[in-house]
């Protein structure tokens, strides 16, 4: 036999316990209405709730398209000289005049830095002077290339000459003794004028062989001290803008001394690392297109010309390098660019319309209509081409999608699809109430 037992209670407690029991029913009835026929919840899918099948949603319909995506590569890099230079002085001396400063334009051969010439000008000077003692010795005339041949030389004529006529002599002395006509004594003497006309002939054949050796060595020398007279006159070696002047008038360099800094800003190059998954598909001659900050509005262009044959194992990046042309002068080496890479183009690629895609949390879903009954379908979206998507995974490309209404939708929601030109459905489409199930089990399916 059960004992119930009964105690007073005060009347504050009473009160409590008699408005939480009011709060509980209001809140039995709140959630009965929203279960009611039409309402349903995410939890009893496509039948409602008690009140019987749940009214179809209608919603518009697409289709899987098919177009040619443009790929492209992202890219970010620096813009950098394809030629700097750091000038030096070839010789030593004291600076007369410096006709630069930074940001001056230069051409190929434009004087940087001028040093005082007067002792290399005396140097030359001595130099011609030599070398022209020594042409008038072989007979050449100033300027002349080459040297006569050796029996061309005066000298070497006259020697040649000279021992001609002793040795005829001595021929003419020796018929003479044969006969008897000449003494003995005579004989000799013509005998040793002959060696000696030979002798001196030879001695002047050999100077003039040193003397053509010498005039090398003379033009060397004049050649040389025509060079160090130049040296004088410090020289841009490339086309381009002055970044550094490194000495002042009346300083005096030594050689090698550092004096200026020349880059090359017309073209420039766009120097950047892609990823190595995409050393497949970059090649020379390919577009680039690219944006600096200091003209946010403006896109300028380039063309590979180098890509490195290696990866950086630390990296995983290739370095690849675009050439932009820069009449204007408007990029500077040392921007900061980023842009895009045009590679190759995809034909036949599975896209839809971006009102058929719904994305939550970084997941993207397309819900795809079999029988007037929709199965929501996780995809992979790729590039945005105009209001069509790209489908990289999820469909087969023949599938019929909805393209409204997608808040409403879920797997298993029935639906109804407007042929083309019916107004379109309100936003939760279908019976009052049908709109907050399907919309739950939107988010319940995406989740």
């Amino acid at each position: 036999m059960l004992r119930v037992a009964f105690r007073r209670v005060p009347a504050s407690v009473g009160l409590l316990i008699g408005a939480s029991l009011c709060l509980a029913g209001a809140s039995a009835a709140c959630r009965g209405s929203s279960n009611g026929p039409g309402g349903g919840s995410a939890g009893r899918g496509a039948q409602g709730g008690r009140g019987g099948p749940r009214e179809a949603v209608s919603v518009t319909a697409t289709k899987v398209e098919r177009v040619s995506v443009q790929r492209q590569v992202e890219l970010s890099g620096t813009l950098l000289s394809l030629d700097q230079a750091r000038v030096s002085s070839e010789a030593a001396g004291l600076v007369q005049s410096v006709p630069i400063q930074i940001g001056t334009e230069v051409r190929p051969g434009s004087i940087l830095v001028q040093l005082d010439p007067r002792e290399r000008q005396f140097a030359m000077e001595s130099a011609e002077s030599a070398l022209r003692q020594t042409e008038a010795q072989l007979g050449m005339s100033p300027g002349q290339a080459v040297p006569p041949a050796d029996d061309a030389i005066a000298s070497v004529r006259s020697a040649a000459a000279t021992r001609d006529d002793a040795r005829a002599n001595f021929e003419r002395a020796s018929r003479l003794m044969s006969r008897g006509l000449l003494a003995p004594a005579d004989l000799e003497t013509a005998q040793s004028r002959l060696k000696v006309a030979e002798a001196s002939y030879q001695q002047v054949f050999d100077q003039a062989r040193a003397l053509k050796a010498s005039l090398m060595d003379r033009r060397a020398s004049y050649e040389l001290a025509k060079k160090r007279l130049a040296d004088t006159s410090i020289r841009a070696p490339v086309a381009g803008i002055v970044s550094e002047r490194l000495v002042q008038p009346g300083e005096f360099i030594q050689t090698n001394t550092p004096v200026a800094v020349v880059v090359q800003i017309h073209p420039l190059k766009l120097r950047t690392a892609l990823q190595e998954r995409y050393a497949g598909l970059i090649s020379q001659r390919l577009p680039v297109e690219f944006r600096v900050e200091p003209f946010p509005g403006e896109t300028f262009r380039g063309e590979i010309a180098h890509v490195s044959p290696s990866v950086d194992q630390a990296t995983r990046t290739f370095v690849v390098e675009a050439i932009v042309e820069n009449p204007d002068r408007r990029l500077k080496p040392g921007f900061f660019a980023k842009g895009v890479l045009t590679t190759n183009v995809d034909a036949n690629v599975p896209a839809v319309s971006e009102d058929a895609v719904a994305t939550l949390a970084g997941v993207s879903s397309v819900f795809v209509i079999e029988n007037n009954v929709i199965r929501q379908q996780e995809v992979a979206l790729g590039v945005k081409q105009g209001k069509l998507v790209e489908i990289v995974n999820g469909l087969k490309g023949d599938e019929t999608l909805a393209a409204s209404g997608l808040s409403n939708l879920a797997t298993g929601t029935p639906v109804r699809v407007l042929t083309p030109g019916s107004a379109p459905p309100p936003d939760g489409g279908g019976a009052p109430g049908a709109g907050r199930g399907a919309r739950g089990g939107a988010r319940g399916g995406q989740r």
